[in-house]
This record gives C-alpha cells, sequence and structure tokens, in this order.
C-alpha cells in the first residue's frame, strides 16, 4: 500500500478533520506512516488562528519538505494559500479547512492508490486519540463577528449536523470502548440554529438539532459527556438539570474573553463582570459542584490598567476553576488590529503573569479544600509504575482536570476508578497531585 506521513496541528476541531481525512485515506488504500523516511507524501493539516500558530503550522511544512519533499497542506492556514506559497512555493496543493475531497483528490493525483477490493467492505475509522475517549465535532464554523477573531473568515459560517448524524456516531463509539465523547464546536450553544432546530430520526424517534435535546438522547449512551465552547446564552440554563442527574458532566467551558463592559464591546462580546458573575450564581445555584473553564485575553488594543484591575477583581470573586490567558496577537485579517492604543508586548506579557499568578493561588485553595473527599478519575496515562494520570468525573481539581493519582501498579488506561484526595498542590497550573 501506498503510505501517507500526517501532521496534525490545531485544536480539537483540526483534529477531527485529520481523523475524517485519515478514515477516507485508509479507505481509499493507503496506510500511514509514522516517519518522514518511510512515506511517499506528507499532508499537513495547519493552524491559522493566531500568529504564533501560523509560525509554527509554516515551521512545520518545511520541516516536511525537507525530510520528504512531496507536501499536501490542509486546514484553516490554507485559506490563505498566499501565505503558505510565499514562504513554501513548493508545496503540490493547498487546501482550506474541511476540504477533505480535495485533500483527497490531491493524494490520488500524485500517489495513485493500489486497490484492494477487500478494503471496501471495511467500514473505515480512524481515531486518533486514544480507545476511550474520542472528540465529536457537532458543527463547523461559527456566526459570531468578534473583532479579534478571524475564524468565520477560515471556517466559514455556522453548519450544523442533524441530530441522529451525530447520535449514530456517538452511539459507534461507545459500542467500541468511548468512555468519555468531548462535544466540541466553534459555539455549542448554537447548534442547530442554522436548520431550525430541525427533527432527525434516531432509530424510532425524532430527536432535534438542538443541545438540549442531543444531550438528553446522548447521555443515555452510558458515557461521560463533557462540553466545550460554550457560550453563555440565557438557554444554558436548560443544560443544567441534565449534568445535576449525571447525564451530563458537570463541566463548561465558557470563553468570557474579558470582564472589563469597555473592552468586551470593543471585541463584539457579550457581557461584562457583573452579568458573568450573575450568569455563574444561577448556574451554581443549579449545580454546586460545576467546573467552569474560561478563556481570557489581556493585553487587547485599548486596554487601561483600569480595564485589567476588573479583570482581576472578577476572577477573585468568580472563582473558577481552570483559566486559560492568552495575549493578544494581530492576526492579519481580524479587525481589532486597527483599534487604537496598541498594548506594549512587554505590558501584556507582565499582565499575563499577574493574572496566572492570582488564578493559581485561587486554584490551590479550591484544590486544597478537596483533601479528604472521594472522586472518579477515567485513566489517560501510566506514565511510570506506580503513577496514573487522568480526568475526574467531577472535574473539580486542577487548571485542566488533570490528576496524578499514586497507585498499585494494577490500574489500566481506560479504567474509571474511585480516589481519595489526600494531598492537593498545583503543579505548573496542569494539574493536582491526590
Amino acid at each position: 500500500m501506498a503510505k501517507i506521513g500526517f501532521v496534525s496541528l490545531g485544536c480539537p476541531k483540526a483534529l477531527v478533520d485529520s481523523e475524517q481525512i485519515l478514515s477516507r485515506l485508509k479507505a481509499l488504500g493507503y496506510e500511514t506512516s509514522p516517519t518522514y523516511e518511510e512515506a511517499e507524501l506528507v499532508v499537513v493539516n495547519t493552524c491559522g488562528f493566531i500568529t504564533p500558530a501560523i509560525e509554527e503550522s509554516l515551521e512545520a511544512i518545511g520541516e516536511a519538505l525537507k525530510e520528504n519533499g512531496k507536501v499536501v497542506v490542509t486546514g484553516c492556514l490554507g485559506a490563505r494559500p498566499e501565505v503558505i506559497r510565499a514562504k513554501h512555493p513548493e508545496v503540490l496543493e493547498v487546501t482550506g479547512p474541511g476540504e477533505v475531497e480535495r485533500v483527497l483528490e490531491a493524494v490520488q493525483r500524485v500517489l495513485p492508490p493500489k486497490r484492494d477490493p477487500l478494503l471496501d467492505l471495511i467500514p473505515p475509522q480512524v481515531k486518533l486519540t486514544p480507545r476511550h475517549y474520542a472528540y465529536v465535532k457537532i458543527s463547523e464554523g461559527c456566526n459570531h463577528r468578534c473583532s479579534f477573531c478571524i475564524i468565520p473568515k477560515l471556517r466559514g459560517g455556522l453548519r450544523s449536523r442533524d441530530a441522529a448524524e451525530v447520535l449514530s456516531e456517538a452511539a459507534r463509539l461507545v459500542a467500541t470502548g468511548t468512555k468519555e465523547l468531548l462535544l466540541i464546536a466553534q459555539d455549542l450553544s448554537a447548534y442547530g440554529a442554522d436548520l431550525g432546530h430541525r427533527p432527525s430520526f434516531w432509530g424510532d424517534r425524532l430527536v432535534r438539532a438542538h443541545l438540549t435535546d442531543l444531550l438528553s438522547a446522548m447521555g443515555e449512551l452510558g458515557a461521560w459527556i463533557r462540553l466545550h465552547y460554550v457560550y453563555p446564552y440565557p438557554h444554558v440554563r436548560e443544560i443544567l438539570p441534565l449534568m445535576a442527574e449525571g447525564k451530563v458532566l458537570p463541566y463548561l467551558d465558557v470563553p468570557l474573553q474579558h470582564a472589563s463592559p469597555r473592552i468586551l464591546r470593543l471585541m463584539r462580546r457579550p457581557g461584562g463582570a457583573e452579568s458573568h458573575l450573575k450568569t455563574l450564581e444561577e448556574w451554581r445555584r443549579v449545580v454546586p459542584h460545576l467546573a467552569v473553564r474560561s478563556s481570557f485575553i489581556v493585553g487587547f488594543p485599548g486596554e487601561t490598567e483600569e480595564d485589567f484591575q476588573i479583570l482581576l477583581d472578577f476572577l477573585k470573586e468568580a472563582r473558577l476553576d481552570r483559566v486559560g490567558v492568552f495575549t493578544y496577537s494581530e492576526v492579519e485579517g481580524a479587525e481589532a488590529n486597527a483599534l487604537p492604543g496598541p498594548v506594549p508586548e512587554e505590558v501584556k506579557e507582565e499582565r499575563r503573569a499577574r493574572l496566572m499568578a492570582l488564578q493559581e493561588r485561587i486554584s490551590l485553595e479550591k484544590n486544597r479544600a478537596l483533601v479528604g473527599s472521594v472522586l472518579e478519575v477515567l485513566v489517560d496515562e501510566l506514565p511510570e509504575p506506580g503513577l496514573a494520570v487522568g480526568r475526574t468525573y467531577r472535574d473539580a481539581p486542577g487548571i485542566d482536570g488533570v490528576v496524578y493519582v499514586e497507585t498499585d501498579g494494577t490500574v489500566r488506561v481506560g479504567e474509571r476508578i474511585p480516589v481519595r484526595i489526600t494531598r492537593a498542590e498545583v503543579h505548573d497550573l496542569h494539574g493536582v497531585q491526590v
């Protein structure tokens, strides 16, 4: 069989795209190669969201060209082929995000497959995650027009999958050993709006393309369900009872981006410190053990020390479980680049360090309050004898929901094990020792 090398960069949504491409290539008779030397062609799935990601993608393309010579480029940066060809004119083909057919055409043109009729009888399924968890993308694109973001230009507007299609995929994954389903989209809360929330038949019943209905049906499959990238729309309240019932993990990844109302208006984002806190209070009233992760941008054009202090004060009161912080990075095509009052790089980095130091103290306090409690952990790795690394059901400890567990050496990857927390520390903002 012809051998293809593959480099996948970027977010979990891009990882799902990579899985789809590899699954289709497998069905066409291609094998994957773990090295440049053995591969007859390399596909690089790029990220183009922020400047560091663009630089990483261009570097990965250059490495593939140097080590192999035959390279097809796809992904978000592929939506700007002029950037890629200016740096690497020798690439064979450049395709945009989600353009699976164009990738397949380019590969087959350069490296025709040797067909095996028996392969047509094998359902293609390539996963780039371990067997026990999987990302499930329920929609593509985004209808928001945040001033700092170019995702709608790269991936287009919102395009949701029918509920029956998503549920069928989830059921297949659970049937083959998946214990945790991580639902992803650019905006999970908007799921189905472009379809008018139309229903579709899953088995003998109709399920609407609406996040609440989808989760209610998916919760019956018996796997953990974790939500990523949930915008704080009012209807998020409808999901909370499903968390309280145990059908969905009590975890929300909500990109709030800032707390200063003035900066949020410049970002074209909703809310502010007061409304954020009110929303969090309402959510926690329904699900007291709810874990909330959020991401924030510091150094946005026009951000003053007063604006930044509003953000710090918000975090002190909000006491979020996990926080990611990015310094504002100019991306070609983002409208925020033209805003007045650019913040010097050294100020951005200083603010980021102050914010993370604050969040580390908050996380340590929350972690230590859990000492003595028992949590259920899904084991992801066994890095050394007597040590397991995994994620919790409640997802309470650690900035990223990661726990390090001392074991007797008998546990296996993919197992769910009860763990009593005997000590809790923040480790480089990545997890907690239990």
